[in-house]
C-alpha cells in the first residue's frame, strides 16, 4: 500500500455524553469556552461527521507507518507480511486548520476501526480515555512537549470488552473480560508524524518497491519539514542542507524531551519508532506511567520488559532517533559532505543526552554545575530507601539540612548505617550549594522544576472507576489539580493528593502494573 493516508469515515458513539474538555487549550485555540457543550461540537468530537460544516469534510484520514524495536525492524502481526499495515488502527484525524496563526491536526482516538486495525474494533475504553485526557493536560502543565486533548466524550449506549484486573488482584497479567465504556478523545498536535512513517517510506526505497518511492520519502521529508519544523524553511538552505538540519533539530528536542521525561519521572512504556514522535513531542499515551517509589528499572507496562523502563529511556530515544537518521541518510547519497554532518548527529547522540541529563539532576539538586557522583549517592539511598521520587525531591527544594525533614518521603525507615550515609550525604550536598546562590533563589529555582504533585496511579484509577459510572467530578477534580503541579497546595489537597502510594497497593494490578489492554 503506498501513499501516506487513507481516507476513513470515524464510527460515531452511540448516545455520547460529555466528560471533559481541556480549558487551556480553548483558549489557546481562540475557541470560546463554553462551545464545549454545544450539541453539534459535542457530536463531531463524539465521531458523527454527517453535520461537519464546510470548509470541513464528512471523512477523516488515517495515516500508516512502520515498526521498530530498539532499532529492529519488525513485519510480524502485519496483514500484508511486509510492515506496510501497520498504521493507525483506531486514530482519525478529522480536522486540520490555523488556528491563532498556527496549524494544528485533531484526532478522534477511539474514533472506530480503520484499514489498519486488524481485525480490531477501533474503540478505546473509558479508562485508557480519562488516563490519556489527565496526562496530557498534566505533562503540559509540566512543560513537557506533548500532544495535547481538546476533549472526551464517552457513550452511554455502547460497551467494549478488555482483559483487565479484577478487585485486589495481584496477577501481572489481566485475570478477567470486562465490560468497559467506550470513549473518543480528541488529541491535538501540530502534526502526527511519526519516526514510523519516514522509516516506512524509506523501506520502500531500499527494497526498490516502486520507482516513485525515492520521490515519494523526499516529499514526505518535506511535508515534516514544513509541518513540525518550518523555521528551517527560512534559512535559504538547500534540501540536502535541510535534512541535515531536520536531523540536528530533532536530536535536540528528542534528547531534551527524554531529560524532561526523568526529571518529572514519567516512563513511556512503549517506546518505539511508530509512537514516537517526528516533532519531537510526547505523542502516545499507551502503556504509560510516573514513577512513585523511585526504581531505576521502573516500567508499568507488563508486555514492555526492561529495555524501555525508567532510567532505560535515553537508550530507546536513541534507538528511534537512529531509524530517523537511516531513513534521511538515503536522501543524501549524492552528497558527501551532507551524509558525513548527519553522520556525525547520530554519533553524537549520546554524549548530548547524557549532558542534558547531568545537566538536569544538577538543577533539580539546585547546583551551580553537574555533581554526577553526588547524585548516584542519592540514587542508591533514594533505592535502599524506597523514596518517593517526586514527594523526596519537593523537600529537598526547602533545603532540610536534616534526614527527619525527609521522613515522609521514605518507604522504608533507614537502618542506622542508612541515616548516617543520609546525614553525610545531605552536608555535602549542602557545601555544594553554597556555591549556587542565596537559599531563597536556590528554593525557589528548584521548586519551579520539582512539581509538588504528580500522577499517582491509585488516585487517578478511582477516577476513571467512578467515570464508568456516571460520575465525572474525580476527573475534573485531577485535572484542575494537575493544571498547577508546581503550585504549594492546600493541607486538605496535599493530604489527598500529595502522598505516598498505600503499602497494599505495592503489587496491585492495574495499579503498580498494568497491560496495554486500552
Amino acid at each position: 500500500m503506498s501513499g501516506h493516508f487513507v481516507p476513513v469515515t470515524p464510527t460515531p458513539l452511540k448516545d455520547p455524553e460529555y466528560v471533559a474538555h481541556s480549558h487551556q487549550l480553548f483558549a489557546e485555540l481562540g475557541l470560546e469556552d463554553g462551545l464545549a457543550q454545544d450539541p453539534a461540537f459535542q457530536a463531531l468530537f463524539a465521531g458523527n461527521l454527517s453535520q461537519a460544516p464546510a470548509p470541513m469534510r464528512q471523512m477523516g484520514w488515517a495515516t500508516g507507518y512502520a515498526l521498530s524495536i530498539y532499532g529492529t525492524e519488525y513485519v510480524r502481526q502485519c496483514p500484508f507480511g511486509t510492515g506496510n499495515g501497520y498504521g493507525d488502527g483506531r486514530a482519525i484525524s478529522v480536522v486540520e486548520g490555523v488556528f491563532r496563526g498556527k496549524r494544528w491536526e485533531m484526532q478522534l482516538k477511539g474514533g472506530g476501526p480503520t484499514p489498519y486495525c486488524r481485525g480490531g474494533d477501533g474503540r478505546a475504553v473509558l479508562r485508557s480515555s480519562v488516563r490519556e485526557f489527565l496526562a496530557q493536560e498534566l505533562m503540559h502543565s509540566l512543560g513537557i512537549p506533548t500532544s495535547r486533548s481538546l476533549m472526551l466524550m464517552a457513550g452511554k449506549g455502547e460497551e467494549v470488552y478488555r482483559p483487565w484486573y479484577s478487585e485486589q488482584s495481584q496477577s501481572l497479567d489481566p485475570d478477567i473480560m470486562t465490560s468497559n465504556r467506550a470513549a473518543i478523545t480528541t488529541r491535538v498536535a501540530p502534526s502526527f508524524l511519526r519516526v514510523g512513517q519516514v522509516e516506512l517510506f524509506a523501506r520502500r526505497v531500499r527494497s526498490s518497491a516502486h520507482p516513485h518511492a525515492p520521490a515519494e520519502l523526499r516529499m514526505l521529508t518535506a511535508h515534516l519539514i514544513e509541518r513540525e519544523y518550518p523555521e528551517l524553511l527560512h534559512q535559504g538552505l538547500a534540501f540536502q542542507e535541510q535534512v541535515v538540519a531536520l536531523m540536528a533539530a530533532f536530536r535536540d528536542r528528542l534528547t531534551s524531551l527524554v531529560t524532561h521525561w526523568l526529571r518529572v519521572g514519567y516512563c513511556q512504556g512503549n517506546f518505539n519508532s511508530d509512537n514516537c514522535a517526528a516533532g519531537g513531542f510526547t505523542l502516545d499515551y499507551g502503556p504509560f506511567g510516573f514513577c512513585e517509589r523511585f526504581d531505576p528499572v521502573f516500567q508499568p507496562w507488563t508486555g514492555g520488559g526492561e529495555h524501555f523502563s525508567f532510567f532505560n529511556q535515553p537508550m530507546a530515544a536513541e534507538a528511534n532517533a537512529h531509524m530517523l537518521w537511516q531513513s534521511l541518510r538515503l536522501l543524501l547519497s549524492e552528497h558527501p559532505e551532507q551524509l558525513e554532518q548527519i553522520d556525525a548527529l547520530r554519533d553524537g547522540f549520546s554524549t548530548e543526552i547524557d549532558a542534558k541529563i547531568q545537566t538536569m539532576w544538577s538543577q533539580k539538586l539546585g547546583l551551580a554545575v553537574p555533581e554526577p557522583a553526588l547524585v548516584q549517592r542519592l540514587f542508591e539511598l533514594m533505592q535502599t530507601s524506597a523514596a518517593d521520587f517526586t514527594i523526596l525531591f519537593r523537600e529537598l527544594s526547602a533545603l532540610p539540612t536534616s534526614i527527619a525533614s525527609l521522613q515522609r518521603s521514605f518507604g522504608l525507615a533507614p537502618n542506622t548505617a542508612q541515616q548516617q550515609q543520609w546525614t553525610q550525604w545531605l552536608k555535602d550536598w549542602q557545601q555544594r550549594l553554597s556555591q549556587a546562590g542565596t537559599p531563597a533563589d536556590i528554593s525557589a529555582q528548584m521548586r519551579r522544576i520539582n512539581p509538588q504533585t504528580t500522577w499517582r496511579e491509585w488516585l487517578v484509577a478511582p477516577a476513571y472507576q467512578a467515570a464508568e459510572q456516571g460520575n465525572y467530578t474525580m476527573v475534573k477534580d485531577l485535572q484542575t489539580i494537575f493544571n498547577h503541579p508546581y503550585d504549594d497546595q492546600s493541607e486538605a489537597i496535599a493530604h489527598r493528593f500529595d502522598q505516598p502510594r498505600p503499602a497494599a497497593l505495592t503489587f496491585a494490578g492495574g495499579i503498580s502494573h498494568y497491560s496495554c489492554s486500552s
